[in-house]
């Protein structure tokens, strides 16, 4: 039983206008981030400094109260989160730093009348000096990764194929980053150095399944200007770039989608049944391994048959 074959290049403006319409809000959302708080996503405290406190009540603590007594005590835009640790409920507070211990101990005695006596777990300060050490690590790992990339698919392959992956893996980047921006303005997500983790992690992951794409393209580019048959009309027609580039992402397009869904799978079990505090990084895994699917399918390989038709029609131009 043959399986249908799907016309990814006769599409590809429906596939790049698709592309378009997920990341152009995404932009917007980013430029908003940089006027509302001067980044590119709203960052948190392993960026901005801050402190992290973790609380166990001896009684069920409602969240909204903690954020209101947070807010009277001078602490408004605090994270307040519930997590689990041996099935005791935790209450997770990222606040801005609390340099003074008099401020401390006022917050601690204003919880304890709203919501009764409880445990300290633990008290952690990440000193805003280390943010930007974070930062310009993460950015510096980000431009290595897609320089090493260009280099090693350039000598693989051929440049333009190297180009064609970097835009595919541009736009999962970009996608990403903004419905986190969006998140960061609608519902106040911030980013961590988890978040620069996972986007180098869906970087990676992308890449190889554009890798294992273009592969087959190049195995099938040889059959480029062969005689074949329309299956429709019955005519004999010559073989285009576009129709190897076809060919190929059908044949691989099986093994693409199963492997991306046993990932899927995995993290949509970690994103409802793991703990909070690793939610937000694998929700952006989440995210990146579908858009890294989506464009190694629709988006890497449509711009290559693109390129290779548009340089073809330059040098059949008159002079």
């Amino acid at each position: 039983m043959s399986r249908p074959r799907i016309d990814i290049v006769k599409y590809r403006w429906v596939w790049i206008g698709i592309s378009l319409a997920i990341t152009v809000p995404g932009l917007i959302g980013i430029l908003m981030c940089l006027f509302e708080f001067h980044a590119p996503l709203k960052p948190g405290i392993d960026f901005t400094g801050g402190s992290i406190l973790q609380y166990q009540f001896e009684k069920k603590a409602d969240l909204q109260v903690v954020r209101d007594v947070l807010s009277q005590q001078g602490l408004e835009g605090s994270q307040v989160q519930e997590a689990f640790i041996s099935g005791n409920e935790v209450i997770v507070m990222r606040t801005k730093a609390l340099e003074d211990e008099a401020v401390k101990r006022k917050l601690d005695d204003a919880l304890r009348v709203k919501l009764g006596d409880f445990k300290v777990l633990s008290v952690d300060k990440v000193s805003a000096t280390v943010g930007p050490e974070l930062l310009a690590a993460g950015l510096v790992s980000l431009f290595l990764t897609f320089a090493m990339m260009v280099a090693y698919i350039s000598y693989r392959f051929m440049f333009d194929y190297a180009v064609c992956t970097i835009i595919a893996l541009a736009h999962d980047v970009l996608v990403l980053s903004g419905i986190f921006a969006i998140m960061g303005l609608l519902l106040g997500t911030e980013v961590d150095s988890l978040f620069i983790s996972a986007v180098l992690t869906v970087i990676g992951f992308s890449v190889h399944d554009t890798i294992v794409v273009f592969d087959r393209i190049r195995e099938n580019a040889k059959y480029v200007g062969s005689k074949t048959t329309n299956a429709a009309t019955g005519e004999e027609y010559k073989k285009t770039f576009g129709d190897v580039a076809n060919d190929s992402v059908n044949q691989t397009l099986a093994r693409s989608i199963y492997t991306s869904l046993t990932v899927i799978i995995t993290l949509s079990c970690l994103y409802f049944l793991g703990g909070v505090t690793t939610r937000d990084f694998v929700l952006a895994m989440l995210i990146g391994i579908i858009s890294g699917t989506y464009s190694s399918i629709f988006n890497a390989s449509c711009l290559l048959a693109w390129w290779r038709e548009w340089k073809i029609k330059s040098k059949l131009k008159p002079a």
